[in-house]
């Protein structure tokens, strides 16, 4: 039995997957279809044409099909589909790693591509659960009193846009380029449309084959245009959104489009960005920060062949040690780079994906020594290369390029901050200050990612706040990390990936920020009942459903979620406060403050009127004061959140609090879910001595 993966590259046209069908252009109106060809031996592999391609019915399919699928599911149970289709794609590995070598990625590039993109959709999958309401709605800050009297009040919430994102991608990480885009737009419910790049796009292929197999994914919500699409932004709207990965010249290109200027379409870019790694003067040879750095600029040459728009173009280091770190950068390739085919025993670098991206870095390196730079390691001559039956030849029609170093006796020409060869290339130029380190990595006009590698804590401050502006991300590497960090040029999906200036401006992945990238924020204003109804979120001054002290089945702690609604609530009779019971806690918990212990000392604060109560004290008594203690769906308190003491107790003030069910998550997977609750207390003249949340798990139905 042939698998799915291979399938998908035996056909002569690679597929396009649009209105929940595998499409591609009717017998002989393909045109004149470009060829995608084996990176490391130049064998065809596929072609690729979308002639004939209906992009306005695939736009429509999107917002109207993908948008109704995508809508019947609550954040958290789209969340939960991602972990399934992750769960699902780990088991499939083998198959797209074998497509992957064809791209001329070694084994441990696919994992950065394949493991990297499926730890995203993991990754997605558990924080919208852990971070996000299960609802639809996504509220965005406290509510802001707008009235004198509490009746007109106003807040911001977040909710999906009604359009597609179209996520156009680069060449070089055919998976993880569409998952990191496809998951936070699938969390946000919002449908996608994958256009990657042709030399590769044959990998992205098998895995939305895969993906569509599993049968997880509503229908409509992932839609693959295998080829051009130069026409789709003329089908977008100010409902729709664009996610590019690639050149600053296309990105620049697109954002001119008269639908993004005029239209109202959202679009953000993440493009070639001449990132920079710095040496701290206190890294000299035989440091572990020297060691380091040296291992970290040779990896991001060699991983995916430089082929990474997080990549190190440009190594800057102390004057001094521009020598040593070329040696050393030389030397590590020597003994540790293996330069061949990806399927070949020891290969340790691949080749670039195409002749057409190879021809393209050697005239950027020829531009470059054109413009003042020296090849001070390695040469543009055609290397022999590990094939894959394990000699080692030339191969022409293979897209091979050794590691190359660059030196500059002008560390300010305009080409070495300006122009990005694409592959195994980096520039090390030298500095004679820390501000002259800053300046460099400054003038590469904005950039994805730098590292700042030190063990000097003054050095690591004044680099990193220097630079960060610049930057998107900055990595502060020394010996205590160096085992540990993901690298200078891995993205995590807990964080920021983009930078500023040349470098796009966008901010993709950042954990659930990306999510909120696919929704509107929209600020809303009425009555706090009214802001109740639209978020399913308990607003002060909307109504409470108290419950009746006579009843003790009316409490909120004996209703299951089944039958809990938001606003039932609770409110205690007053209890008093002594000094006997402040001289108590004091005592057995051993705080003895003196605003608790001390009367001559607590009357001297300017906060105090004497001995006042314990804020924990207060907090411990609320909850003896709203608790029903006998078993029932309360399974659990897990914790307090936002708590803030407002107003002193002393001895001889009373205390009540209110209890009221503010949020519901019926959790998808669980018999329980979480309820938060807003707690206020309050002192005998109606004064708010406290206000907190407090966070329980409780089952949905009760006997269980």
């Amino acid at each position: 039995m042939t698998t799915a993966a291979a399938e998908s590259v035996q056909t002569t046209i690679v597929p396009s997957y649009v209105l929940d069908a595998w499409w591609t252009p009717e017998a002989g109106a393909a045109g004149k279809p470009a060829e995608v060809r084996d990176a490391s031996t130049g064998e065809l592999l596929a072609a690729v044409s979308t002639e004939g391609l209906d992009l306005a019915a695939v736009v429509r399919h999107g917002r109207t099909v993908g948008q109704a699928g995508l809508g019947e599911l609550t954040i958290h149970e789209r969340a939960l589909k991602l972990k399934e289709l992750a769960q699902f794609l780990n088991g499939h590995r083998d198959e797209i790693y074998e497509l992957s070598y064809k791209t001329g990625a070694t084994k441990l590039d696919s994992m950065v591509d394949v493991d990297g993109g499926i730890g995203v959709l993991f990754t997605f999958g558990s924080k919208g659960r852990r971070e996000l309401p299960n609802s639809q709605v996504i509220v965005d800050g406290p509510m802001e009193t707008l009235s004198r009297d509490g009746s007109f009040v106003g807040e911001h919430i977040y909710s999906r846009i009604p359009g597609v994102a179209v996520q156009i991608n680069a060449f070089n990480f055919p998976v993880w380029g569409m998952l990191e885009k496809f998951a936070p737009a699938f969390v946000a419910g919002v449908p996608t449309i994958v256009k990657p790049a042709t030399p590769t796009g044959y990998v992205t292929e098998a895995v939305v084959r895969l993906m569509i197999e599993s049968g997880i994914l509503p229908a409509g919500s992932l839609q693959l245009i295998s080829g051009s699409a130069r026409t789709l932004l003329d089908e977008l709207d100010y409902r729709d959104m664009v996610s590019f990965t690639g050149s600053a010249s296309t990105a620049n290109l697109l954002k001119s489009h008269p639908n993004v200027v005029h239209g109202g379409v959202r679009f953000t870019s993440e493009t070639d960005s001449l990132n920079a790694a710095i040496l701290g003067p206190d890294a000299e040879p035989g440091t572990p920060e020297f060691d380091a750095f040296v291992r970290s600029v040779v990896t991001e040459m060699t991983v995916k062949a430089g082929q990474k728009c997080t990549a190190i173009r440009r190594t800057i280091v102390p004057k001094q040690l521009v020598e040593p770190i070329v040696a050393a950068i030389g030397e590590r390739v020597s003994q540790k780079v293996v330069l061949g085919d990806p399927r070949a025993e020891g290969v340790t670098m691949g080749a670039l994906a195409s002749l057409g991206q190879l021809e393209d870095v050697r005239d950027a390196v020829e531009s470059l020594v054109a413009s003042g730079a020296q090849i001070a390691w390695g040469s543009l001559d055609a290397p022999e290369v590990v094939t894959a039956d394990g000699g080692k030849k030339t191969v022409p029609d293979g897209a091979f390029m050794a590691p190359v170093v660059l030196t500059w006796n002008d560390v300010r020409a305009a080409a070495l901050h300006g122009t990005e060869a694409f592959g195994p290339v980096s520039s090390v130029v030298g500095y004679e200050s820390i501000e002259e380190a800053i300046e460099l990595a400054a003038l590469g006009s904005g950039s994805l990612v730098a590292t700042v590698c030190t063990n000097d804590p003054e050095t690591a401050q004044a680099l990193t706040l220097g630079i960060a502006s610049h930057h998107g991300r900055v990595l502060v590497l020394n010996r205590e990390d160096a085992r540990t960090s993901t690298g200078h040029g891995s993205p995590v999906p807990h964080l920021v990936h983009g930078g500023p200036g040349r470098a796009g401006g966008g901010e993709e992945l950042g954990g659930i920020r990306s999510v909120k990238h696919h929704m509107q924020r929209t600020a809303i204003q009425g009555s706090p009942n009214m802001l109740t109804a639209v978020t399913g979120v308990w607003h002060t001054g909307a109504d409470r459903h108290l419950s009746d002290p006579a009843d003790p089945a009316t409490h909120p702690f004996r209703k299951s979620l089944k039958e809990l609604r938001v606003g039932d609530a609770v409110r205690s009779e007053l209890r008093k406060v002594t000094l006997e019971d402040i001289s108590h806690f004091a005592e057995k918990t051993g705080d003895t403050f003196y605003a608790h212990t001390n009367e001559k000392a607590a009357a001297a604060n300017p906060f105090f009127p004497g001995i006042v109560a314990h804020g924990y004290l207060l907090v411990s008594w609320a909850a003896g004061l709203f608790v029903s203690p006998e078993p029932g769906p309360v399974l659990a308190n897990y914790g307090l959140e936002h708590l803030r003491f407002l107003t002193p107790v002393p001895a001889g003030d009373s205390i009540r609090v209110t209890l009221t069910a503010k949020q519901i998550t019926p959790r998808v997977t669980d018999e329980y879910g979480e309820v938060c609750w807003d707690a206020v207390i309050e002192n005998q003249d109606d004064e708010i001595v406290a206000t907190y949340d407090v966070l329980t798990l409780v089952a949905k139905e009760w006997p269980a």
